[in-house]
């Protein structure tokens, strides 16, 4: 095999790792959603945190709410039925939307990772997320987005 045909070969071996990927990352339930901003509040049922399956419920670690309003999404962590921590997905350092990974948010651009209190753990970024306050009513929680 010549270096161009290597190359090649090599070349769809990743395109077609990476639709894999892509495909199961797909299946999984996902963790973005789209909700309603009534006055200075988006509304979120606390049902979105659901995951059934046959007869157990099971709950998401985090949602991601997107609303056209917003430059960057929020991220929403559940750490108990009654306490949840709303994050502005906004690096502090330079601006750069931030990824979840795990029980963490990470900066693609610089690397700065924030923990899902939105507290600053490695740098450059030296300042917390935004953080909004959180109400639970009738199921449902108020994010005071004021």
């Amino acid at each position: 095999m010549n270096r161009k045909q290597f190359l090649k070969t090599c070349g769809f071996g990743c395109m077609a790792g990476m639709a894999g990927v892509t495909l199961l990352q797909s299946c999984a339930t996902s963790q973005v959603i789209s909700q309603e901003i009534r006055g200075s509040d988006i509304i979120v049922p606390i049902s979105d945190f659901e995951k059934k399956s046959d007869q157990n419920t099971d709950y998401k670690k985090y949602v991601i709410i997107q609303n056209e309003r917003l430059k960057y999404p929020i991220c929403v962590f559940r750490f108990s039925p009654t306490d949840y921590s709303a994050v502005l997905m906004a690096c502090t350092h330079q601006g750069a939307e931030l990824q979840v990974f795990g029980d963490k948010l990470q900066c693609a651009a610089h690397g700065s990772e924030f923990s899902n209190k939105g507290v600053v753990e490695n740098g450059p970024a030296n300042v917390d997320l935004r953080k909004f306050p959180v109400l639970i009513e009738n199921n449902v929680l108020k994010i005071s987005l004021t």
